[in-house]
């Protein structure tokens, strides 16, 4: 008999991580956090599919930024029975999948939409500390408003997400701001930034002269220290806008003095997609070294019609999860992992029946109380209970059980010392006792 070759363990794919408690506990928190300042303003889940046809991001993000040139999971489907082949790709972003999905369905037809979705998001890039090839990432999007009074709301809902999380402005992120202007303006602009581009050319890497003609506005965006004295003498935007466009970013601005939201503008944030029009903006942190921005979206006025929707305009941000945990924890605001209320200890399994219902009512009761697994010595239990977490043990003896009643033992003492004496509990009125395991 030949000896059956012994399998080896699969892992997962490098960059693409598990989130396994007590770290999931944290994203839980973040996740509850997040909706509910999204939520008093008024924004609504979306959910779209992870998989979407390749054309959605070369005509959104545009076929010459590094997302679709280098990073974009894209691939062919298996042909149908006519040979044909969809062209699909993991998203790497999530605003095109929302404007497809709002016009594909219609959704903007009678009015606008605050939208805000959670998910995973795919890119094929060297996994570093927060940046991977499966990130995730919350983002709001407002379809349908035209007016600087929404790009104002959403980066005061920015502002407040940051604070709520227990983030200090000025002392753990800043809030930078810049205007794109109009079409024509960035054409005027992109004129003149090649002009001063060329005369520089000779200083310019591959890569920054490949973008030179294609997306001059990226070059400027280098960490290259050697090319920073060159982007920081580019012309700047903000001196080709006209009238109207001004008129915008100072209508946001004044809400934003108004609501004591300290920004700085700056003239080099353009962002790394090629939608972005009028209002853009970033959060950003030094406590993460390279991985400075924390969440940064703008105004993307010519997205929905570029998709093939009715024209509309639209505003928006995104927040990574990965970037935002290391930071919270890099200032030491991260929550604990939660713990039960209670352990129940039974040391035999013939009372198993009563204390699965008692349990039962206690759950009803709100208590969150974990039963020991199978069978074990009082010893090991009780030191289950006490590496659990729980302020309290149900102890569920044959002696109590047969009185119909439970002991119940304070594990923790006010200093985090050894808990109390043990008290007898009915078991016929879980609800009256109940509060005592809630309240500890």
């Amino acid at each position: 008999m030949t000896e059956q070759k012994k399998l080896q363990p699969l892992q997962a794919v490098k960059g693409m991580n598990d989130i396994l408690p007590p770290e999931s506990a944290r994203w839980e928190w973040l996740e509850a956090k997040m909706r509910s300042v999204l939520q008093r303003y008024g924004y609504q889940n979306v959910r779209t599919p992870i998989v979407e046809p390749t054309a959605l991001f070369v005509r959104g993000i545009g076929e010459v930024t590094d997302i679709v040139e280098k990073e974009m999971y894209a691939f062919e489907d298996r042909a149908d029975k006519h040979g044909q082949a969809e062209h699909l790709a993991l998203r790497p972003e999530m605003t095109a999948g929302v404007v497809r999905a709002m016009t594909e369905h219609s959704f903007l037809r009678d009015s606008g939409r605050r939208l805000y979705y959670f998910g995973a998001m795919f890119r094929r890039e060297k996994p570093q500390k927060g940046r991977y090839r499966q990130f995730h990432q919350m983002g709001v999007e407002a379809l349908g408003f035209a007016g600087p009074d929404v790009d104002a709301e959403v980066i005061l809902m920015g502002s407040r997400l940051l604070r709520e999380l227990g983030l200090k402005d000025g002392e753990h992120f800043r809030l930078e701001l810049n205007c794109l202007g109009a079409p024509d303006e960035r054409r005027a602009h992109r004129e003149a930034l090649v002009a001063h581009l060329e005369a520089h050319k000779a200083l310019l890497d591959e890569d920054s002269q490949r973008r030179m003609y294609t997306n001059p506005l990226r070059v400027l965006d280098t960490k290259n220290p050697a090319l920073q004295a060159m982007a920081n003498a580019a012309p700047k935007l903000l001196d080709f806008l006209g009238e109207a466009s001004l008129a915008h970013f100072n209508g946001v601005r004044a809400i934003l003095d108004a609501a004591g939201i300290a920004y700085t503008i700056n003239p080099r944030l353009v962002r790394g997609l090629d939608y972005y029009n009028l209002t853009v903006f970033e959060w950003v942190t030094d406590k993460l070294g390279a991985q400075g921005t924390i969440c940064g979206g703008g105004r993307y006025d010519g997205l929905i019609e570029q998709l093939g929707g009715k024209p509309a305009p639209a505003v928006g941000f995104g927040m990574g999860f990965e970037r935002m945990l290391l930071l919270l924890e890099e200032v030491g605001v991260l929550p604990a992992p939660p713990v039960p209320h209670a352990y129940a200890i039974v040391p035999s399994a013939k009372g198993l029946p009563q204390v699965m219902v008692a349990l039962e009512a206690l759950r009803e009761a709100g208590v969150q109380v974990v039963l020991h697994p199978g069978q074990s010595s009082m010893k090991s239990q009780f030191k289950k209970a006490d590496a659990s977490g729980a302020a309290w043990a149900l102890i569920f003896g044959e002696d109590e059980l047969a009185q119909g009643l439970v002991a119940v033992k304070p594990l923790r003492g006010e200093k985090g010392g050894e808990g109390g004496e043990q008290v007898a509990r009915p078991l016929s009125a879980v609800a009256d006792w109940a509060v005592e395991l809630l309240n500890a």
